[in-house]
């Protein structure tokens, strides 16, 4: 498992914009209007969103608390410190759960049965696989500090007591959470958006509204990604 988790490690940017992109392959549907009636759609709408707007927000609450190197180096697990405050105080792999829901939820919003049956499953098999590939190497490194830490906090349950010591215990660096995450933000925004056009014609009472809707809503996502890559870039704005 830990050669395959290299290998997912190596090559998981590629391999996460195939699997966000099977959103939109065609499936039959998750939530049928002959099993839970005409207004069915409101159940992966409503569902779906809750459960990737948590997701982000658990990524944008850690990074903005206490902030990991997620690149590796050389394509390779890499870690400059044993980093174990804010919410990795209460689990291990907090950026990784909250890629997990925020997937899980667009999946649920799609309305894709497949999705939800084969890409989830596949998914978690791979951040189980990259995480451990993470742990051999953090152990390697880190040794008992490591250790200690694994006995103490769980690798995938966030453990919610506590949470808010931690979080008034430090100050959250919103500057950080939008600079790291601006272009995770644009993808799954612009995704929500896409998704919600093609697959709920139902919310907008004509063609057009629904074109408006999508055309506009990307606009200004767009405006706002290439503004923050200005200030990023431009020193601007920074951590």
């Amino acid at each position: 498992m830990i050669a395959i988790g290299n290998f997912f490690f190596k090559y998981r940017n590629i391999l996460f914009i195939f699997l966000y992109l099977l959103l939109f392959a065609p499936s039959p549907e998750l939530f049928t209007a002959e099993i839970f009636g005409p207004e069915y759609y409101f159940i992966p709408l409503i569902a779906g969103l809750l459960i990737t707007i948590l997701g982000e927000l658990t990524r944008g609450i850690t990074i903005g608390l206490a902030y990991i190197i997620r690149g590796g180096k050389d394509k390779k697990v890499y870690a400059e410190k044993l980093v174990t405050e804010g919410i990795f105080n209460h689990g291990r792999n907090p950026l990784y759960v909250g890629n997990i829901l925020m997937l899980a939820g667009v999946g649920i919003l799609s309305n894709s049965l497949i999705y939800v049956i084969v890409v989830i499953p596949l998914f978690l098999f791979i951040y189980q696989a990259i995480v451990l590939a993470e742990e051999n190497f953090l152990r390697n490194k880190f040794g008992s500090d490591f250790e200690r830490y694994t006995q103490r906090v769980n690798r995938w349950l966030i453990d919610p007591r506590g949470i808010g010591k931690s979080m008034s215990a430090m100050r959250f660096n919103y500057k950080r959470w939008v600079l790291k995450e601006y272009n995770t933000l644009f993808i799954w925004l612009a995704g929500i958006v896409a998704i919600i056009s093609i697959n709920y014609p139902q919310l907008f009472a004509t063609t057009t509204a629904n074109k408006n809707f999508f055309l506009t809503s990307i606009v200004i996502l767009a405006f706002l990604y290439l503004l923050v890559r200005y200030l990023k870039k431009s020193g601007k704005m920074t951590e």
